[in-house]
C-alpha cells in the first residue's frame, strides 16, 4: 500500500470503530477505560489533537458529537452513573499505573 491508500484504510477503520461504538452504547465509557484505557471522550480528544497537529481547526464538542452520534449532553443524559464496582476497578487500574 502507498501512503494515500494507507490513509484511506486508516480512515475507514476509524469510521468503523466510531460506528461500532455508536451501536454498542450499552458499553459505558467507564467500562472502556477499565478494559482498554481509552473511551469515547479520549477518541474525541485524539481527533481534535490530530486535526490541530495538521493545522486544521477542530471543535471538541463537534468531535464528541461525531464520536457519540449526538450532542454529548444528550448522550450523557442516557448513560447510567458508574457503579461503585466500576469506580473501584477504574481507580485500581489507575493506581497500578503509578
Amino acid at each position: 500500500m502507498n501512503e494515500q491508500q494507507k490513509t484511506e484504510v486508516e480512515a475507514a477503520v476509524f469510521r468503523r470503530l466510531v460506528d461500532h461504538l455508536k451501536t454498542h452504547d450499552d458499553v459505558q465509557n467507564i467500562d472502556l477505560m477499565i478494559l482498554a484505557d481509552f473511551c469515547r471522550n479520549c477518541l474525541s480528544k485524539w481527533y481534535v489533537t490530530a486535526a490541530e497537529e495538521r493545522g486544521y481547526e477542530a471543535d471538541f464538542d463537534a468531535a464528541r458529537e461525531l464520536v457519540h452520534g449526538m450532542p454529548y449532553k444528550d448522550w450523557k443524559a442516557n448513560q447510567p452513573a458508574a457503579s461503585a464496582e466500576q469506580m473501584a476497578a477504574y481507580n485500581g487500574k489507575q493506581a497500578s499505573k503509578s
